[in-house]
């Protein structure tokens, strides 16, 4: 039976930046070395028990000694155990889907029995005694299979979770997402061990509350997920069990006191990440959207949030808040960055909206979206300004289209895309016009200025800005839909659809045939080996013809033969791209 403390605290740390047959890094023995003196000087890991091995060391048989160690019989069941490994992961797709290895000092890729299979730790973690298990990879891989159940902000008692087993992880990022190494929070440390070693200093500690492996993971995961230089996405959860290991020494004391005076002490997860943990149980927000969806008799209640949210967003991002003077013509990155960043916050709520009404909204919610991208463009006054600046005030938009339209795409809903792409803007003076249309046009003014291209991570992007909504909006649907793999054949499908519903609008003005160009490009023009996006697409329509979803929804004036001969000339364009 465990009993409400720590007996002893035992952590293996591993970090590798030489390898024999893989690329070297250049910080992970730093992160490994600043979190084994983290836990041994914060957090009352006696150092005999923190093992830490870095390159040579760190071979494939020595971590899993080291591992294996913890099966002994001196291990009791009331110790907690730490694992952390900085370095490379890799991911292969088996009969059953992905399998996640971490790579050793002397791994090679080419030779999968050299490498550490993420099962394998996981399977030999059940031989384990030790109630509390906490896995922490700075590296990118597959083949986690987690849950989540904690709900938001709200308060447990530390004996309790100290009287349940827990198998906890949290991994960098997922396996078609590149971690990077450095360029984090702190000088000569990744991004994610940056921001982990933030939280364990304090910063993801609630108010008045506990430092648990649950408030650690949610604070890793926004901070990685919105850092401007990432591009990457933590992937965390629970393998096994319902307790939460406890990091707080102080804490841990206290409890202890607690417990001789019959007394509770209470810890929270913040309220600040608590979003991030499981939307579909902990969102209320999402589960509010949710109910209306789902019972006519909230219609009225859901219109009346999608209006509120709508008016929100569009004050927040309104033209009267922000300078369209930069500091000089050509824009720095701090200046993008923070501009992104308040685009970012302003639209977090309704991005929520506009996923779950792409997903379930039947025709008479299809108005609320409608409304959405129709009003957001009352918040644009200004009429100077530097061009790239004016350009970006239909970022808001853009992200939500990407995000609305990569949900109804997945789940088949073309015409809840038909209401986000071809909802009408009113103008004082002129014709209405395609929301697609207008915010293609205004975001084409920053790509001309490479605004997305001197982002960090995007220099050598042939579409910077593709590849940055690619990840910026990910963790929204991933966490909402959870669409896996499936990402990104959805995203890459929005993206041609996109550029071909601008093509054939412009084509009907009679003005040359253009749309703009996302990853499908690149994946078209190197003959990639996952198959062409756009050539999906095409062969789609073709064999459909008339009974093309998109054309009964309205797109291309229900026309095959219009579509046909836009995605005829539009194809001219990704034949000279050239992008090799």
């Amino acid at each position: 039976m465990y009993q409400p403390r720590y007996d002893k605290s035992r952590a293996l740390v591993v970090g590798i930046n030489e390898y024999k047959s893989a690329s070297p890094l250049a910080n992970s023995c730093n992160d490994a070395s600043a979190v084994a003196n983290t836990l041994r000087e914060r957090y009352g890991f006696d150092g005999k028990n923190v093992c830490l091995l870095t390159d040579e060391d760190a071979t494939r048989n020595r971590i899993f000694e080291e591992f294996m160690a913890f099966t002994s019989e001196t291990v009791s069941i009331d110790d907690r155990i730490l694992f952390f490994f900085a370095g490379h992961g890799f991911t292969v797709t088996g009969a059953r889907g992905e399998i996640g290895f971490l790579v050793p000092h002397d791994g090679n890729v080419d030779h999968l029995h050299t490498l550490i299979p993420w099962r394998e730790l996981i399977s030999s973690s059940e031989l384990i005694p030790a109630k509390h298990l906490f896995f922490v990879v700075d590296a990118c891989y597959g083949g986690l299979a987690l849950k989540r159940y904690l709900k938001p902000g709200s308060a447990r008692f530390a004996r309790d979770m100290l009287l349940r087993l827990s198998r906890q992880v949290i991994a960098a990022g997922k396996a078609n997402e590149t971690v990077s190494d450095a360029g984090g929070p702190r000088p000569g440390h990744s991004i994610f061990t940056g921001h982990f070693l933030n939280g364990l200093d304090g910063a993801a500690t609630p108010p008045n509350g506990i430092l648990t492996a649950n408030s650690l993971m949610a604070y890793a995961y926004t901070e990685v997920s919105q850092d401007y230089h990432s591009q990457q996405t933590p992937h965390y959860g629970i393998v096994d069990g319902d307790g939460d290991f406890i990091l707080d020494q102080l804490a841990l004391n206290e409890i202890h006191l607690d417990e001789s005076r019959g007394e509770d002490t209470l810890v929270s997860v913040p309220l600040k990440y608590a979003d991030q943990i499981d939307s579909d149980l902990t969102d209320s927000l999402a589960a509010q959207v949710k109910e209306y969806i789902s019972d006519p008799k909230f219609r009225v209640r859901l219109d009346d949030l999608v209006t509120e949210e709508t008016r929100k967003c569009t004050a927040e991002i309104a033209d009267e808040k922000f300078s369209f003077q930069a500091h000089d013509t050509s824009l720095n990155v701090e200046e993008i960055s923070e501009r992104l960043k308040v685009y970012n916050s302003a639209t977090d709520r309704l991005i929520k909206i506009v996923i779950l009404l792409a997903k379930w909204a039947d025709a008479e919610q299809r108005e609320m979206l409608r409304t959405i991208f129709s009003r957001l463009p009352d918040a644009q006054t200004s009429s100077g300004g530097l061009v790239a600046l004016l350009g970006l005030r239909w970022y808001p938009i853009t992200r939500l289209s990407y995000a609305g339209g990569i949900a109804a795409i997945n789940s088949k809903k073309m015409e809840n895309l038909a209401a986000i792409l071809l909802s009408t803007i009113s103008y004082d003076h002129g014709k209405p016009e395609p929301v697609i249309q207008a915010s293609v046009n205004g975001m084409h003014d920053v790509t001309r200025g490479e605004v997305f291209k001197r982002l960090p991570g995007h220099e050598r992007h042939y579409a910077p800005m593709s590849e940055y909504f690619y990840t910026n909006v990910q963790p929204d649907i991933d966490d909402l839909l959870f669409l896996g793999k499936g990402y990104e054949k959805s995203f890459d499908e929005f993206e041609v659809l996109r550029a071909l519903v601008v093509a054939d609008l412009r084509a009907q003005e009679g003005v040359r045939i253009w749309g703009p160009l996302g990853r499908f490009g690149w994946k078209y023009s190197r003959d990639y080996a996952g198959g062409s996006p756009y050539a999906d697409v095409v062969k789609d329509a073709e064999r459909q013809q008339g009974e093309w979803p998109l054309l009964r929804a309205g797109f291309f004036g229900g026309s095959y033969q219009r579509f046909s001969t836009t995605a005829l000339e539009f194809e001219k364009i990704l034949e000279g791209l050239h992008w090799f």
